[in-house]
């Protein structure tokens, strides 16, 4: 190529090289488009095969690594085995905790942190429940400062009040012998976090049936089973619709 040449169509390459750079700069947001259409299924494995080619283009962008954490949430749900389950769940933790760190101010990405723990207690032992309460409260805290609004946030703090609420005397001083000293909270603060929940967003079926499940554990079974049917009546719309709506069922079984 002599000089003449090169120079000539120096400002032609440089266009293109500005092109390509402008295509790579959108491409990251075209894929989360693409992604967020299965994400809308829940068809985890198909939204990650949009939303992790995103995270190599950008990855400190959190709302991506927010996106691919409810993946793995999804992902753990339909899992068949404990073990399977907890692989998942800790993939979608290391995804909430990058989330959180990139985006300190984000309501959204500091509650996934709270959400991803949450799913995994069920399958976690002794010890790692002890180690997970205090960060649960801390995510689901820390999202509410940044978006009073935030019904997820609520709804997370209240199954952390209603869950150690129902820490009995022996069960308590055995995990402080342990693990080290629970916090002691009330059936009461529970029922303000998930009815401020409804208050935010009333169409969500979970609200209802977490409080309700907390009325259960305080005695009050009429009360139980209005928010608990209350529930169960909604249409199922987010992945854990069908399970949160199994556990009440359990629950109206035993009232």
């Amino acid at each position: 190529m002599n000089a003449r040449f090169f120079y000539k169509t120096l400002p032609v390459m440089a266009a293109l090289l500005l092109t390509c750079g402008m295509l790579r700069a959108e491409s990251a947001a075209e894929l989360i488009k693409k992604g967020d259409v299965f994400d809308q299924k829940f068809q985890a494995t198909e939204a990650l095969q949009f939303y992790l080619p995103a995270e190599k283009l950008e990855p400190k962008d959190a709302r991506i690594l927010v996106r691919i954490a409810r993946q793995y949430r999804h992902l753990m749900t339909d899992a068949a085995t404990k073990e399977e389950k907890l692989r998942l769940g800790g993939i979608a933790l290391e995804y909430s905790q990058r989330a959180a760190a990139l985006a300190p101010d984000d309501s959204e990405a500091q509650i996934a942190i709270g959400i991803t723990y949450g799913k995994m207690l069920a399958f976690a032992g002794n010890k790692e429940k002890s180690e997970a309460s205090p960060r649960i409260k801390a995510s689901a805290d820390r999202a509410i400062a940044r978006d009073p609004r935030n019904d997820t946030a609520w709804h997370v703090l209240g199954k952390w009040h209603r869950v150690l609420a129902d820490v009995g005397g022996v069960k308590r001083a055995m995990a402080q012998i342990m693990y080290g000293k629970l916090p002691t909270t009330t059936n009461e603060a529970a029922v303000t976090c998930f009815e401020k929940a409804i208050e935010i967003n009333p169409k969500r079926l979970m609200h209802y049936i977490e409080l309700g499940l907390t009325y259960a554990q305080m005695g009050r079974k009429d009360d139980a089973r209005r928010f608990i049917n209350k529930g169960i009546a909604m249409p199922d719309v987010e992945k854990d619709d069908p399970v949160i709506k199994q556990r009440g069922r359990e629950a109206l079984a035993k009232l």
